[in-house]
């Protein structure tokens, strides 16, 4: 069964599912923490229910990749999931906003927040695994780098769109805290009703428009014990999947502890007054991160296509590691700036990059037809630092006494930690090119 080479109309589908999804996980991050914290001051609590995405992300990715690339449906492998995980996800959107509304108990909200993290990742192995099953080793850089700008804009929308509501919330109401200003008015639910919109229609676009090319015959399948298996056996799976976890468990301890890093820096300690006084300055620099990915991202494709996949990942290392080292250093809010800055642009090519190695190492391997299970562990070792990042860190900040700027060292050392793995992949830059 032959590729179907670089089609702009497969990947630009590819792209706007992408957008949706980052949407929908930007919504989860920018709104759920304070909308839980009108029904408890507990942080462990609302922790532990914010965790059960990464609990999820764990087992169901997994589980469901393995399943897509045997089901024989005339609609396609991964497509039904697909359909069926974005109308799901975009009606559980719906329910947090309007189970918040109505006053639901936390149990109630919780459920609804679980809701939306099981159909989220319904369809995350799925949407992982089409852009390798549709585009030919070669091209997978540069469609990688689009998905990947794609990816990265949504979140920098839905970020976008609440801080502006907010902004208009609070000058219309006179309320300090956003969250609650927001919450009196009507704009609350627009960032729930435009995800709906995005998950549901990016659904139904891709169901409709992208064609998925025959499915590769299976002749010898493995059971579900023996893919886990394979993976600790091949060297090079093992040594990715194992990089990969270590440099988001680096991206979440700063995503995670990003207010109380900037309230040490700036204000020597990350009491909640100093906290709530960064809390602009966290929103402005977490809008600069996104923009500075998407500046990497599409370069990053393109290296990753004509640099080499093995250099193309260390450089982005490089890049997203070498400020969080000079973070242990910084001192004034404009450092900070350059600082995240520069990261940004890293990350955007380390995501990039490193998006389409599976899907390379399969074509190496001749297992074209297993990328859903393959990409469904790709996505367990990126829920595994959300499920971990915060006890670690937390733990960390609390032994080093409560000095947050440890966190960039540390979350710099489990980069580089990371490139060596990647170096020492063999069939990195063997895979077959189209």
């Amino acid at each position: 069964m032959g590729k179907r080479g670089f089609s702009w109309s497969v990947v630009l589908g590819l792209a706007l599912l992408g957008f949706s999804r980052s949407t929908g996980w930007a919504l989860n991050k920018g709104l759920s923490f304070p909308l839980l914290s009108s029904y408890t001051g507990s942080a462990f609590l609302k922790g532990t229910i914010l965790a059960a995405e990464g609990l999820i992300g764990l087992f169901i990715p997994v589980l469901l990749g393995y399943y897509s690339d045997t089901l024989k449906s005339k609609h396609g492998r991964r497509r039904p999931f697909i359909m069926a995980g974005g109308l799901l996800a975009g009606i559980a959107a719906l329910m947090i906003y309007t189970g918040y509304a109505m006053g639901v108990p936390l149990w109630g909200f919780a459920l609804t927040l679980g809701f939306f993290y099981l159909s989220m990742h319904l369809y995350t192995a799925q949407y992982r695994a089409l852009m390798p099953d549709t585009i030919e080793s070669g091209q997978r850089g540069k469609a990688s780098g689009v998905i990947t700008l794609l990816e990265w804009a949504g979140n920098l929308f839905l970020f976008g769109l609440a801080g502006f509501l907010i902004a208009k919330a609070v000058a219309e109401t006179g309320e300090n805290e956003g969250i609650k200003a927001l919450a009196q008015t009507p704009y609350l639910k627009v960032p729930f009703l435009v995800t709906a919109a995005f998950l549901i229609g990016a659904a139904l676009f891709v169901y409709f428009i992208v064609k998925e090319p025959e499915a590769p015959e299976i002749e010898e399948d493995e059971s579900l014990w023996e893919y886990l298996k394979s993976i600790v056996e091949n060297r090079d799976f093992l040594k990715f999947y194992a990089a990969q976890t270590l440099w988001w468990m680096s991206f979440e301890f700063i995503a995670i502890f990003l207010y109380g890093i900037l309230a040490y820096i700036l204000y020597g300690s990350a009491t909640e007054e100093n906290i709530k006084a960064v809390t602009s300055l966290g929103l402005y620099l977490m809008a600069l991160f996104n923009i500075t990915v998407l500046l990497g991202a599409l370069p990053g494709g393109i290296i990753y296509d004509k640099l080499g996949r093995r250099l193309s990942i260390i450089l982005g290392g490089l890049i997203f590691a070498l400020p969080q080292l000079w973070g242990w250093f910084i001192k004034s809010q404009t450092e900070i700036v350059i600082a995240l800055g520069v990261a940004g642009v890293g990350w955007g090519v380390l995501m990039a990059a490193s998006y389409p190695v599976i899907g390379d190492l399969l074509t190496k391997f001749e297992r074209e037809a297993f990328t859903g299970r393959y990409y469904g562990f790709f996505e367990a070792t990126r829920s595994l630092p959300v499920l971990l990042a915060g006890v670690i860190g937390g733990a960390i900040v609390d032994l080093a006494g409560e000095n947050y700027r440890v966190l960039f060292p540390i979350g710099a050392l489990l980069v580089l930690l990371a490139m060596p793995m990647i170096w020492y992949m063999k069939n990195l830059d063997v895979a077959e090119e189209g």
